[in-house]
């Protein structure tokens, strides 16, 4: 693993293509991703993005925006007025390319940096997405930060199975990462269950009702097909993903699936689909 602790010159990205219905910008505390070589990061759109990569290998690089904190202090009122004067939310997805609780944040914090940032300069909204559980380190300034914005937080859980066959181990175990959203809901924060990308389920009823049970407000339901960036799911097919999904069921790695996990799903719990999921717009 390269780490590599930089100045950076931009924090806040205005949001365009996927992310333009779900908020105003995007924060990625970091370039690249600790958990690029475990299962999440087979499926993971960004190892495509050349303009990030720069030739490296996804999952062997990280850059540490040391300096996030302050440049999110630096334009998070410039960027606020910019989206109230486009009648939207000061609206921020934390993180589109990178995992905000990733090992580097153990020891650099620079994600940490950023939610302390917050307190005193909120958004009007703040989703934060992690497959780590490392997330409860900073539970407290997640509770501020509930009181000074409207904050969910997305949990990613792939499914209720926690290896595919032929791919690495995921970050965090199923019952690790349920737990993490049993003791963020516990302490009144709002959180999603995100299915995305879409694992095939050995038993989605007793899945469902046990996030419900946990105390998930709604889960995202989100297939690699339209969910990667491309229509046909085409970045996610040059991977091993698909292949090992639909060893354990063929009929996965389609988009049909997808439906009808939803409609088993809202019968537990609210369900977003693909990016209407990620905006926060649920249904039964």
């Amino acid at each position: 693993m390269q780490i590599n602790l930089i100045q950076s010159k931009t924090l806040l990205t205005r949001a365009s293509g996927y992310l333009k219905g779900v908020c105003s910008h995007s924060l990625n505390p970091y370039t690249g991703c600790g958990y690029g070589l475990s299962s999440c990061g087979e499926g993971c759109y960004v190892r495509f993005n050349q303009w990030l990569t720069r030739g490296r290998q996804w999952g062997r690089f990280v850059d540490v925006k040391s300096n996030a904190g302050q440049l999110y202090l630096q334009s998070a009122e410039k960027e606020k007025t910019w989206a109230h004067k486009r009648s939207t939310p000061f609206t921020i997805f934390m993180s589109s390319a990178t995992d905000p609780w990733q090992p580097a944040e153990k020891k650099y914090r620079v994600t940490r940096s950023v939610l302390q940032a917050m307190t005193t300069c909120p958004p009007d909204a703040l989703i934060l997405q992690t497959h780590s559980t490392s997330i409860l380190d900073d539970q407290e300034t997640l509770l501020e930060l509930s009181q000074l914005c409207s904050l969910r937080i997305h949990i990613s859980i792939e499914g209720d199975r926690n290896r595919l066959p032929g791919l690495p181990p995921p970050p965090c175990s199923i019952e690790q990462r349920i737990l993490a959203l049993q003791q963020l809901s516990a302490k009144g924060l709002k959180t999603v269950a995100c299915l995305s990308p879409l694992y095939p389920l050995e038993n989605p009823h007793r899945f469902f009702d046990r996030l419900k049970n946990v105390g998930a407000s709604a889960v995202i339901i989100d297939h690699f097909i339209e969910g990667d960036g491309t229509a046909e799911g085409s970045r996610t097919l040059k991977t091993r993903l698909p292949h090992a999904m639909s060893q354990i069921q063929k009929d996965s790695i389609q988009l049909p699936y997808r439906n009808q996990i939803v409609n088993i799903a809202r019968n537990y719990l609210p369900v977003g689909v693909s990016a209407q999921g990620f905006a926060g717009h649920y249904s039964h």
